[in-house]
């Protein structure tokens, strides 16, 4: 667990939300959050919702994943979607999910009609649950060409697992040459790095819960996690590791060139680039570039991490890999939306709403 020690102060990437008369992010805050994104690939918008609007994103979210038949995501953590260690699924398009979205839009609409044009696709719109138990995603970088916000519908600890970035690491032009030059060979020295760490840290966490009665391992668990021969970029798993069939990390990315490297560099490494994990306030909406290298870390807690996700393209993306990093809903697939179907949709009215949105609590 202490390898895993990353830095949780996220101050040097927060804006305090404003809002205009309009209900859009006020001209200040959108040139503070445009400079945040161009030089680190992420921003942190504290207060951006309100109790209330937070109170609704939660409430799509339990009716979701109460639904039996809903839609899992395909791209990632399917394992840990199969263990109910996580919940990734995507949100249909009822007309309370496109209010809520187009509220996130229309507020937003400052920084992201920076990056996306309206006629790009809304390529996912999904709820990311994560419960004690689940595992540590590696670091990683989703297909490039997408604005991405997590919407925090609750407070987030650093013990149920707000996502890790790596500022900085996001993709442009001439971005290479940082650190003189090389700065993505680098980077991925970096990765390595740390994606051997998680791999240890993933592993003995599994070993440990076979004795553990808060969360222990279901029936066929530990073959799924760490023996199968199942597509899952984001398990400890030998075999897969041994055989190099994870692209995110195994033996592969080990050659004696990068050992010798890591043995010489690591600690350079770690002193040019960082992990910070964010620890969400309810309320605040963290947006990020899609190529900048971050991971969704496992809940050390009894509590469940819930947030509220949206993804829109800035650029053109071949469905080969739209779907490499994105599950849109099987609603969304009949009847694609663009980022200005969602500025013209009518926000949802949280006072309005609410009474409609009620649904029984859920067990946590």
């Amino acid at each position: 667990m202490k390898a895993l020690q990353v830095s949780n102060d996220t101050s040097a990437f927060e804006v305090p939300a404003a809002l205009d008369d309009c209900g859009r992010l006020a001209e200040p805050c959108v040139r503070q959050a445009l400079a945040m994104m161009d030089r680190h690939g992420l921003v942190i918008l504290t207060g951006l919702l309100s109790d209330a609007e937070a109170a609704t994103g939660l409430d799509l979210i339990r009716r979701t994943i109460a639904d039996p038949d809903r839609s899992h995501s395909a791209f990632a953590s399917e394992t840990d979607n199969r263990y109910l260690r996580r919940d990734f699924c995507a949100l249909p398009s009822s007309p309370e999910v496109i209010g809520f979205a187009a509220m996130l839009a229309r507020r937003l609409e400052g920084v992201l009609g920076e990056y996306c044009g309206r006629t790009r696709p809304v390529l996912e719109v999904a709820t990311f649950t994560s419960y004690r138990g689940s595992s540590h995603q590696y670091i990683h970088r989703d297909p490039m060409g997408v604005i991405s916000l997590f919407a925090a519908v609750e407070d987030v600890s650093a013990e149920q697992g707000g996502t890790v970035f790596v500022p900085g690491t996001h993709m442009y032009g001439g971005a290479d040459n940082r650190h003189g030059g090389g700065a993505y060979e680098q980077m991925e020295r970096f990765r390595t790095r740390w994606n051997a760490r998680i791999f240890r840290h993933n592993l003995a966490k599994i070993w440990r819960m076979r004795n553990d009665a808060a969360t222990p391992l279901a029936p066929g668990e530990l073959r799924d996690r760490v023996f199968s021969t199942q597509w899952d970029q984001h398990q400890p798993n030998l075999l897969r590791f041994l055989t190099g069939k994870n692209a995110q990390f195994s033996l592969r990315h080990l050659g004696p060139r990068t050992l010798w490297r890591l043995l010489r560099q690591g600690r350079s490494l770690d002193a040019r680039f960082r992990l910070v994990q964010t620890a969400p306030r309810k309320g605040s909406v963290i947006l990020y570039r899609s190529d900048l290298l971050h991971a969704g870390p496992d809940n050390r807690a009894l509590q469940p991490r819930r947030f509220f996700g949206m993804s829109i393209a800035r650029d053109v993306i071949e469905h080969k890999y739209w779907h490499d990093g994105y599950s849109p809903h099987p609603t969304l697939v009949a009847q694609p939306l663009t980022f200005g179907d969602l500025l013209a949709s009518e926000p949802l009215s949280t006072a309005a709403a609410a009474p409609a949105l009620r649904a029984p609590a859920l067990a946590d």
